[in-house]
């Protein structure tokens, strides 16, 4: 299914004001494509990103994987007074939200984060088990799934290994199968090359590409790196919290 984002907004309080992170950026990315979303630090790329993958809510504006919302505003301030009902109320509301966003990364969404954050007492072949653990596979299902999936990123022969003997980009095709585990409909990728030289950059990116044209799913790639994205569907860049044309050519 695709994932659209709606005019989403994101801000923080700031003093007196507000600070603008995300600001009213509407943007599909089909199933079964990859979309790269650049531009300078500071610029509301991992913002956008967390609202996207449900970590975060919009102020305002939504995300739909397919016709379904995800992430949508909160709809009250949850108060700051513990005697306060609407406040008490408005606490439950959030955290059920937060529960029911929960459990839709879980379902339908997969995360890479920048560093691939693997579990150092873990084996390879059992940090994605404990990921499809959280979904209640059997211990057979889990096993076959894991093991098609780290053939498909091609570390196979590292199953039974941990992540200290793992190289860099190992240890990215790991966190790469370890997101797909569920069979998202949603893929999120968050800088997967920043820790590699360019010839690994590149591999990582074409894998991406390709798991998210094998699995259809809508895949959202944050990166710094233009010279690795030749692979993708789509490139949008950001600028501000706002989607910007692309600067033109040096």
């Amino acid at each position: 299914m695709d994932l659209v984002l709606d005019r989403v907004r994101l801000t923080y309080p700031d003093g007196d004001g507000v600070l603008v992170a995300v600001d009213d950026v509407s943007l599909t990315v089909p199933s079964g494509t990859t979309t790269a979303l650049l531009g300078p630090s500071g610029a509301g790329k991992s913002s956008l990103l967390a609202v996207a993958a449900t970590l975060t809510p919009p102020t305002a504006g939504v995300v739909r994987v397919g016709p379904d919302v995800v992430s949508a505003p909160l709809d009250a301030d949850p108060g700051t007074e513990p005697g306060d009902a609407a406040g008490r109320r408005a606490r439950r509301r959030a955290r059920r939200a937060a529960d029911r966003a929960a459990a839709l990364r879980r379902e339908r969404i997969g995360l890479v984060f920048q560093q691939p954050q693997l579990v150092a007492s873990l084996t390879v072949l059992e940090q994605l088990e404990l990921m499809s653990h959280l979904r209640g596979r059997s211990p057979a299902s889990r096993r076959a799934h894991a093991l098609a999936l780290l053939d498909a990123v091609g570390v196979a022969d590292r199953a039974g290994r941990r992540p200290e003997h793992l190289s860099g980009g190992q240890r990215q095709r790991v966190a790469i199968a370890r997101a797909l585990m569920n069979d998202p409909e949603v893929l999120l990728v968050d800088e997967p090359t920043s820790a590699l030289d360019h010839e690994r950059g590149v591999q990582v990116v074409e894998l991406v590409v390709r798991l998210a044209r094998e699995l259809d799913a809508a895949t959202l790639l944050v990166s710094h790196d233009e010279a690795t994205l030749d692979p993708v569907d789509a490139r949008v860049h950001l600028a501000d919290g706002r989607l910007v044309p692309a600067p033109a050519a040096a």
